[in-house]
């Protein structure tokens, strides 16, 4: 059966004329009320004009890539984020495979070769027929070619997603949620989307990415934050934090909502001893694919089914139920697969990817369309899902999916390097990435690691980049002559330290 909410550029258009003049968004001091952001908006929008395709935006931190997003999606358009530190041949490529002819940038000066028309974001002080099936936005995923696969989520997806987790935020106009994540994936439309459209305040704050907590707890104090959006990594380390400096989090914050990456059970311990009762913390899950959550459970706090023993190490923290509007399906391998309205459309002029990731499945009703997660899962007593690892070879690195093959298929571009293996490392309570390099010739190993990483950062960002790179005089086989990832890392973790 449909399943409907409005669309986000009416939701937060309902929101704007609900709430004029309350606080819409906190840009490290520039204040933005809900009429001066809705003019924001549609100054982007005429802009643009109707319907101007896939829309590129130079993304900075702050309340102008709002703009450009919500203004691109009022005029009818894709939006497709642009990190301006990722490397020129990045950007030119990600534009490319997105299609983009318009480029929307915060400085009218800013230099492409992509083909794309220039246009700068309005300043601030300067309606489209609705269609589920549009384009809302195109974000990138890492693939095994070494070319990044650009995923098409349409509006419907994205706006039945945004009304749902309204409701599992439990948000009210009184929330101040922080804007932490990139805005170049899609975790910042958590925070976005569902918050400028209840009415509540979005908060941006150059102090949240200082790389100090202390600073951070008294920038969440003074701006009085209600709701953080973390990646499970980063939590971990705030966490590790609190319980070595007995520090607490500040009173304001009523909801921590953590994913990308398992939760650890001892850090899990560590939270629930600190005196947290009071804060909601929810695990979640979901793929860019299937449109930002798609399963979420309480963890701890006062909708979080009750504990009789601590969380230990060894235990596996569930990633928890499925949102009312997903449809899920564990196949005999254990792999789920998730399907219902908020699904993206496939992957931009990839119908083989296409047709490999999303499948028809019978769940009951007769065939419907599904995402293979290539998630392996099983199921608690209590109905919650539980992570069991991958079925194929990819991971998970700050928060980001990366397959190891992208990175092996540019690090084989180098004209020194041999042969290559790239596996997954934990350090602490994240996964770091880590190569193994094979030199063409003896002659090159001594400076071989260090070319490779200048090389990888002019062309590939940050969490494309090995924490390590080792080189090695050969990598480890499978029987079948395929080069064994796991084994070369076991081969040589000790020595690469």
């Amino acid at each position: 059966m449909p399943y409907s909410h409005p669309d986000v550029i009416r939701a937060f258009a309902d929101a704007a004329n609900r709430h004029p003049d309350r606080l819409a968004t906190a840009d490290n001091g520039h204040l933005l009320t809900y009429a001066e952001l809705a003019a924001w908006v549609h100054a982007t929008a005429v802009r643009l004009g109707p319907r101007p395709g896939t829309v590129g935006v130079v993304t900075s931190r702050s309340a102008a890539t709002v703009a450009a997003l919500l203004g691109v999606l009022a005029a009818g358009g894709t939006y497709c984020p642009v990190d301006p530190a990722h490397p020129e041949p990045r950007r030119r490529a990600l534009l490319a495979a997105s299609g983009a002819r318009l480029l929307l940038t915060p400085d009218p000066d800013t230099p492409t070769s992509s083909g794309a028309k220039t246009l700068p974001i309005p300043k601030p002080g300067e309606a489209v027929p609705e269609a589920g099936n549009d384009p809302a936005y195109i974000l990138f995923t890492s693939g095994s070619t070494g070319a990044p696969k650009p995923v098409v989520t349409p509006r419907g997806a994205i706006s039945t997603v945004t009304g749902e987790l309204r409701t599992l935020f439990g948000l009210t106009p009184e929330d101040r949620v922080l804007q932490f994540a990139s805005l170049n994936w899609d975790t910042c439309l958590e925070e976005i989307l569902p918050t400028l459209t209840t009415g509540a305040a979005l908060v941006f704050d150059e102090r949240a990415h200082s790389g100090s907590f202390p600073r951070l707890l008294r920038m969440i104090e003074t701006e009085r934050i209600t709701l953080l959006d973390l990646p499970s990594a980063f939590w971990h380390e705030l966490v590790r934090h609190l319980t070595e400096e007995r520090a607490t989090l500040p009173a304001s914050v009523r909801t921590v909502v953590v994913g990308g990456e398992a939760v650890s059970p001892v850090r899990l311990a560590d939270w629930c001893a600190l005196g947290t009762d009071e804060v909601r913390l929810v695990n979640t899950y979901g793929c860019t694919e299937t449109t930002l959550i798609t399963h979420a459970v309480d963890l701890h706090g006062p909708l979080a089914p009750r504990r009789t023993e601590p969380w230990t190490a060894g235990e596996r923290v569930p990633i928890g139920r499925p949102l009312p509007h997903v449809r899920q399906h564990v196949s005999e391998e254990g792999e789920l697969l998730v399907g219902g309205p908020s699904l993206a459309l496939g992957y931009r002029d990839l119908p083989e990817a296409t047709a490999e990731r999303f499948v028809e499945v019978d769940l009951g009703d007769g065939p419907e369309r599904c995402f293979r997660t290539g998630d392996r899962v099983s199921l608690a007593r209590d109905g919650s899902l539980v992570h069991e690892g991958r079925l194929d070879h990819e991971l998970k690195v700050r928060g980001v999916r990366v397959d190891p093959g992208e990175v092996e298929a540019q690090i084989s571009g180098h004209p020194r390097v041999g042969a290559v293996a790239v596996a997954g490392a934990t350090v602490a309570d994240h996964t770091t990435l880590a190569a193994y390099v094979v030199p063409r010739s003896p002659a090159d190993a001594p400076t071989l690691a260090g070319d490779v990483l200048d090389y990888l950062r002019d062309r590939v960002p940050g969490h494309l980049v090995p924490s390590r790179i080792t080189v090695v005089p050969e990598l480890a086989y499978t029987a079948s002559g395929k080069v064994d990832r796991a084994g070369s890392h076991r081969r040589y973790v000790s020595s690469s330290h």
